[in-house]
């Protein structure tokens, strides 16, 4: 079992962002740092490199990565891209958080 899944819906906007860039080589990298509302907070990059110690998820030819500290947390979560009112963005859905703010951006276990 992988560390995370992207839904449809993701896996079309990383393709897609990955296209306009031109750089087969990015990967989309998922982790979680320190801040936020809730005490921990979900970030997303392009990265090119993968590190001896990630965790590389190759979902229908997008890769993500999940560095070793960022593991534990996002395990079991599914990542979904999103377009609202609000405006667009990736959301987590993890089922360690025991809450999360109001943005969705910030989670607590």
């Amino acid at each position: 079992m992988n560390v995370l899944s992207l839904t449809d819906s993701a896996v079309q906007k990383v393709q897609s962002l990955i296209d306009d860039e031109g750089d087969t080589s990015l990967c989309l990298r998922v982790f979680v740092t320190g801040g936020g509302c809730s005490g921990f907070q979900y970030g997303f990059t392009f990265d090119t490199e993968i590190n001896e110690d990630d965790a590389v998820v190759d979902q229908e030819g997008v890769k993500v990565l999940v560095d070793a500290l960022s593991y534990p947390y996002l395990e079991g979560a599914s990542v979904d891209y999103q377009e609202s009112l609000e405006g667009s963005r990736f959301v987590v859905e993890n089922p360690q958080a025991e809450s999360t703010c109001g943005c969705g951006s910030s989670f607590t276990i």
